[in-house]
C-alpha cells in the first residue's frame, strides 16, 4: 500500500479511538436544570451586579469577533498566497536558506506576525478589564506578561517546528506516521511538565500555611480517594481579582491550587465546595481524558494534513511544492486555524458535560448544596460573568454550565437528596 493510504486508515483508526475514549469516558446523559430553577436562581442574584456582568461581555465581545475573523484573515493571507513562503524564505536567508533556519525562523516569524496584528485587540481587551476593575495590572506588568506568554509559545513552537521539519527532511515519504506519533507523544509530556515548567512563568505558588483550611483540604481529598502532593496558593491578586481554584497535574505531579483572591473573598465551606469540584476532575481523571483526546487529535491532525496537503489547488495558491517543506509553514498554519473554529465548539461540548459531572462529584462529596449554590453565584459575580448567557455564544465558546444551570443543579440535587 502506498503512504498516502497507510494515513487514510491511519487517521480512521485514530478518529474511531478518539470516539471510542469519548464514548466511554464524557458524560452524554445527564439532563439539563430546568429552566424554572435557573430563572428562579438568577433573581437571587442582585440585578445591578448583572447587569455589571452582562455590560463587561458587551464590552468584550465585538473585540472578540474581530480576533476571530482578523485571525482567519492573516492566517488565510499568509497561507493561500506566496506571501507566506516569502516570509520563510527571507527568515531562513541569512543562515543560507538552510531548511532548519526556514523551518524555526520562518515559523517564528509567521507566527510573529499574527501576534503584532492581535496587539492592540489584546491591548483593547486589557483596557476593558482594567475599566471594569477585574484587572489589578498596570500597563508594565501587562506588558510583561505578554511577553512571558510569547517566550513560552516560542519556545513550545520551536520544539515543535525543530520536531516537526526534521521528520519531514529525512523521512519525507512517511513524515505522517513520525509526525503523528511526536505529536501524541508531546502532548502527553505537556500534562506532566506544564504544572511544573510553565505555571510558575506566571504566578508564584507557594505553600498554604498550616491551618484549618489546609487540613480541611487535604482532608476533603483523602476523603475523596484523591492523593495530592501539596495545598499551594497561587498570588492571582497581582493580576486580576477573579477567583478561582484548580488541581493540576497527574500523578506525583498532582496538586491543589487556590487564588489567594479566592481565600479573601470566600468563607472556607465555600472554597471547599471549588476544590471538591476541582478533586471531581481528579477523581474521574478528567485530565488523562483529555490529555488521551488531545494526543489522538494532534496525531489525526498531522495525518489529515499530510492528506490534505498533496491537494494540488492548495500548494498552488501558496506556490510551493510540498506541505512538508518549511516554505509550507503559512499554509500548514491557515489549515490549522480553520480547523480550530470547527473543533471549538465540540470542545466547548465535551468540556461542558465534564464540568457538569464535577459539579454533580461537588455536591456529592461535600453535600452541602446551599453553600455550592452561593459558591457558583460568586464566582459568577466576583468574575464579572455573565450569569444566563446568550445560547448561541453559550454553543459556541461555553466550556462550563452557565451560573444558573449549576445554581439550578444544586437545587435540583438538593430535592433529591432530602
Amino acid at each position: 500500500m502506498t503512504p498516502r493510504l497507510w494515513a487514510a486508515i491511519t487517521l480512521v483508526v485514530l478518529l474511531i479511538a478518539a470516539a471510542v475514549v469519548a464514548l466511554l469516558r464524557v458524560p452524554w446523559s445527564a439532563p439539563p436544570a430546568p429552566r424554572a430553577d435557573q430563572l428562579a436562581a438568577l433573581d437571587t442574584l442582585p440585578r445591578d451586579a448583572v447587569a455589571q456582568g452582562r455590560a463587561f461581555h458587551a464590552a468584550l465581545r465585538p473585540g472578540m469577533y474581530i480576533s476571530i475573523v482578523l485571525g482567519l484573515i492573516v492566517a488565510l493571507l499568509l497561507g493561500l498566497t506566496p506571501a507566506g513562503a516569502w516570509l520563510v524564505e527571507q527568515a531562513g536567508r541569512p543562515f543560507g536558506g538552510h531548511w532548519l533556519a526556514r523551518a524555526l525562523l520562518g515559523g517564528l516569524v509567521v507566527t510573529l506576525v499574527g501576534e503584532v496584528v492581535a496587539l492592540p485587540l489584546s491591548a483593547w481587551r486589557q483596557s476593558i478589564l482594567r475599566r471594569y476593575g477585574l484587572s489589578t495590572q498596570g500597563w508594565g506588568g501587562w506588558t510583561v506578561d505578554l511577553l512571558k506568554g510569547y517566550a513560552v509559545g516560542a519556545v513550545i513552537g520551536a520544539i515543535v517546528l525543530v520536531g516537526f521539519y526534521t521528520v519531514t527532511h529525512f523521512a519525507p515519504r512517511w513524515w505522517w506516521a513520525w509526525g503523528a506519533a511526536g505529536a501524541a507523544v508531546l502532548t502527553v509530556l505537556l500534562t506532566f511538565v506544564f504544572p511544573v515548567l510553565v505555571e510558575p512563568v506566571f504566578n508564584k505558588f507557594t505553600p498554604m500555611p498550616d491551618g484549618e483550611l489546609r487540613t480541611s483540604l487535604l482532608a476533603l481529598a483523602a476523603r475523596d480517594g484523591v492523593p495530592v502532593r501539596d495545598v499551594l496558593v497561587a498570588d492571582a491578586s497581582r493580576r486580576t481579582r477573579a477567583v478561582n481554584a484548580y488541581v493540576s497535574g497527574l500523578g506525583p505531579t498532582r496538586r491543589i491550587v487556590v487564588y489567594d483572591t479566592l481565600i479573601d473573598q470566600a468563607p472556607p465551606a465555600e472554597i471547599e465546595s471549588v476544590v471538591a469540584h476541582e478533586l471531581g476532575h481528579a477523581k474521574d481523571n478528567d485530565v488523562l481524558t483529555g490529555t488521551l483526546l488531545g494526543a489522538l487529535g494532534a496525531a489525526a491532525a498531522v495525518c489529515a494534513l499530510y492528506l490534505i496537503g498533496s491537494w494540488s489547488a492548495l500548494l498552488r495558491l501558496a506556490r510551493v511544492d510540498s506541505i512538508a517543506e518549511p516554505r509550507a509553514l503559512a499554509l500548514l498554519l491557515a489549515l490549522a486555524t480553520v480547523a480550530s473554529l470547527f473543533a471549538g465548539p465540540a470542545q466547548a461540548f465535551v468540556s461542558r458535560r465534564i464540568e457538569a459531572r464535577a459539579d454533580e462529584h461537588a455536591l456529592g462529596l461535600t453535600a452541602n448544596p446551599s453553600e455550592f449554590e452561593a459558591m457558583q453565584g460568586r464566582l459568577s459575580l466576583v468574575n464579572l460573568g455573565d450569569p444566563d448567557p446568550n445560547t448561541l455564544e453559550q454553543f459556541l465558546f461555553g466550556t462550563h454550565p452557565t451560573a444558573v444551570e449549576r445554581m439550578a443543579a444544586s437545587r435540583a440535587w438538593a430535592r433529591t437528596h432530602e
